[in-house]
């Protein structure tokens, strides 16, 4: 099945017209390229944005170097239209306030025909809102196939802002949804249960992965992370780094850290933004650079996470990559990642439960943790294994050879 889009499919706004047509007509001669497409689409790509992007932009980069007989395309908002040559498509949408420079695309419709215009093989959709459901309506134009990567859980993160009222009718719409979609994959098992509560099933688990060479043990510098804070070398210096968001808890890491008093402190990167001054916290500024991040990690003693309700927790990955053992809770996509051999957890997410977790962890071999905690980042969780899983699921679903990495790109032309 084919679909052509037209300029028409399109209504150009006043002052565009020529940067939409520009990328219309850059997007339509990559198109052209016989090889097998992969287009992934979602509104979860921002300047700051969390685990979604660094999957996404992990996932250019292996499909680059291991997959050279597919072509990958990536659609998300931004603040132009444009397509930067190498598969990155940006749509101008507008810029949430208080959303850390999220966008939302408000017309399903228009953004379906932007993703059938590139001649998707299979598409992939990272969020059930605009992008989620133009990918669906693409796929029905086009007649590929259609993944949705459930990467979060709305229905819960709706009664936590707006109170249990929320859920249900959230958790329906959200149903609706991924029901819709050729196959459904989850990074936790924890998240499969909740699609599954809702009314979808067989759903496929894949974990996320990590950078094992950017975030690495060899990036400790205790010495230079003392300093910068300027803390007693017998400090026990915690860690978490993310968005200042209600969901990720900061207030019970805070609170079990005050409970424990000295010598613990508390660093907060990015995610203390807007906090009044604490006592024993540390806040430091949201850091893009993941080098940067992977080493004030891995110079810390240990990192904290007191999400209970994480659909996975790529931060966590990347803080066992460095060596470092994980405080988590024993809830959520974490506890399927964090056990005694490579952290602690905590019961709950209560603070008096959270400073009993920490002080069980300093109570062990902390170094020795830790390196069990990158031993387990390397062996179960690097990307590579992630990626070719993924493409044996979009070889399996579009029939198109050069998923699986064995074709030949001369095959593939011809």
């Amino acid at each position: 099945m084919t679909y052509d889009v037209r300029e028409s499919d399109f209504r150009f706004i006043p002052g565009l017209d020529s940067e939409i047509q520009d990328t219309l007509r850059s997007i339509r001669l990559a198109a052209g390229d016989p090889r097998p497409k992969l287009v992934d689409t979602t509104m979860l790509y921002a300047p700051r944005s969390g685990g979604v992007k660094r999957y996404l932009t992990a996932k250019r980069a292996w499909l680059a170097e291991n997959r050279k007989g597919v072509s990958h395309s990536l659609v998300v908002p931004g603040a132009a239209y444009s397509n930067d040559g190498q598969g990155l498509v940006t749509l101008a949408a507008t810029r949430l306030p208080f959303g850390d420079g999220y966008r939302w695309p408000s017309m399903p419709k228009r953004w379906a025909s932007w993703l059938s215009s590139l001649k998707p093989s299979i598409i992939e959709a990272g969020d059930p809102y605009t992008p989620g459901q133009a990918a669906i309506e693409a796929g029905q134009r086009t007649g590929c196939p259609v993944v949705g990567f459930c990467h979060s859980d709305p229905a819960a993160l709706a009664a936590l802002h707006f109170g249990e009222w929320a859920k249900k009718p959230v958790e329906k719409r959200w149903a609706k949804l991924f029901k819709q979609f050729d196959k459904v994959v989850a990074p936790s098992a924890f998240i499969a249960r909740r699609l599954e509560e809702a009314g979808v099933g067989e759903v496929f688990v894949r974990p996320l992965g990590v950078e094992v060479d950017t975030f690495h043990p060899d990036r400790r510098d205790r010495d230079w992370l003392v300093r910068k804070l300027g803390v007693k070398p017998s400090s026990r210096i915690l860690v978490f780094a993310g968005r200042p968001a209600r969901e990720k808890n900061i207030g019970v890491l805070v609170d079990a850290v005050q409970k424990l008093g000295d010598p613990y402190v508390l660093v907060l990167v990015g995610a203390g933004a807007g906090m009044p001054p604490e006592d024993r916290v540390i806040c430091l500024d949201y850091e893009a650079n993941p080098k940067t991040v992977a080493r004030i990690v891995a110079s810390a003693d240990a990192f904290v996470h007191a999400n209970d309700r994480e659909p996975f927790g790529l931060i966590v990955l990347e803080a066992m990559a460095c060596g470092r053992p994980v405080v988590g809770v024993n809830a959520g996509g974490v506890a399927e990642t964090v056990d005694s051999g490579v952290g602690q957890l905590a019961r709950s997410a209560d603070p008096d439960d959270y400073a009993e977790a920490i002080e069980a962890l300093f109570a062990r071999d902390v170094e020795a943790v830790g390196a069990a905690a990158r031993t387990r980042a390397v062996e179960r969780f690097a990307w590579n294994r992630v990626f070719e899983d993924l493409c044996l699921l979009y070889g399996q679903l579009s029939g198109r050879p050069g998923f699986e990495g064995a074709a030949d790109l001369d095959a593939i032309v011809h």
